[in-house]
């Protein structure tokens, strides 16, 4: 039944001066060589500081590991012999974006044109699960409908909670950076596929974008492919982190998929009160409380994730990914990158030891 729903999986990297720690441009050095042997799997970014990856489609979850795995030996591996070390983690801890270069391009000069400050300190680093579809219209009959889930999974993966040398009291001070970027945050929802693309052509023809990429929602249908794209998260610290991202974003569209074929649907809630739970998740990451809005009360963070992971139990064994069930288990038990980096921190008082971690944590389990 699920043979549609593909991976794609996006992950943005942190290139670093192995002695300072400091984020540092790789004058796409790293790039160049990447595209020998990894072809267009890789690109440049925004900021120089910044490598972009990007797996095959894939069929399934053990495909997507596989490759997100050769993509970041791969990456780490030409880092290294440039002189160069790699990291994982959704904000570098102390570097100060405005020391940062911005990468040689028009398109990336004419996003500094319009944003200005706001476009130069968007100096982050996201995950992006691309999950595929039969068709658009059920693409966006999905996206409707797992937009109550976003900050459940958001929530594990909070992995940003230093930002130019700061404890921000935020599990993820990522989304808070990106924030002041338009066209952000929880999307809308759509009554149909046609409803959504007027929506887009409206705003061309307005001349607030030129393309439906500078829609930046947590969670768009994607302007060209034919999938969900989810981009709600931090970049995780390790492969396994990853994966498990990836694996119950497939897992929540697939259930939403059962239910349809079933003349059945999840409730539909709207986008102000789903963000409510978005600023919780980006606060307290799994261990706030989040908004049941069905009960109409305050729920356990981990105890709605348990929920989640019932939900989805009747199809990840079809997916293949009924890892993803225990590695959430895990997760919950261990706490989430930024709960990880944040007990380094406790313990060492020293951001730079924060880093180490990151850059020791970006191979671990490959």
């Amino acid at each position: 039944m699920f043979k549609a729903f593909t991976l794609g999986i996006e992950e943005e990297y942190m290139v670093m001066d192995p002695v300072t720690r400091e984020l540092k441009s790789h004058e796409q050095k790293i790039v160049e060589q990447a595209h020998k042997v990894i072809s267009d799997q890789v690109k440049a970014e925004f900021h120089q500081a910044v490598v972009e990856v990007g797996t095959q489609i894939c069929a399934n979850i053990d495909e997507a590991r596989k490759d997100v795995a050769l993509l970041r030996s791969t990456i780490a591996q030409i880092a290294g012999d440039l002189g160069f070390v790699i990291g994982a983690s959704g904000t570098h801890p102390f570097s100060k974006w405005e020391m940062q270069l911005i990468t040689d391009h028009p398109r990336y000069f004419e996003i500094v044109n319009e944003m200005q400050d706001a476009a130069r300190s968007n100096l982050i680093f996201g995950l992006h699960v691309h999950v595929g579809m039969e068709s658009r219209e059920m693409a966006i009959h999905i996206a409707n409908s797992v937009r109550y889930f976003l900050p459940h999974v958001f929530a594990l993966s909070t992995n940003s909670p230093f930002w130019e040398g700061r404890n921000t009291g935020f599990k993820s001070f990522r989304t808070k950076v990106f924030d002041k970027f338009p066209r952000t945050g929880i999307p809308d929802f759509f009554n149909s596929i046609e409803e959504y693309d007027n929506y887009i052509k409206l705003l061309i023809k307005t001349n607030c974008i030129d393309n439906a990429k500078k829609v930046w929602w947590d969670l768009r249908v994607h302007p060209f492919f034919n999938t969900v794209e989810f981009r709600i998260c931090d970049v995780p610290l390790t492969v396994d982190d990853t994966i498990l991202i990836a694996g119950l974003f497939q897992a929540v569209c697939a259930k939403i998929y059962q239910l349809r074929m079933q003349n059945m649907n999840f409730m539909i809630y709207s986008r102000a009160l789903i963000n409510e739970n978005k600023w919780r998740a980006s606060r307290y990451g799994i261990d706030g409380y989040l908004i049941d809005f069905g009960k109409e009360k305050e729920i356990n963070t981990r105890t709605l994730i348990y929920e989640l992971l019932d939900f989805v139990d009747d199809v990840v064994d079809e997916l293949g990914s009924r890892e993803i069930v225990d590695a959430t288990v895990k997760l919950l038990e261990r706490g989430t990158g930024a709960d990880r980096q944040l007990q380094v921190y406790s313990e060492t008082n020293d951001l730079v030891a924060v880093t180490d971690f990151i850059n020791g944590q970006f191979l671990a389990g490959i």
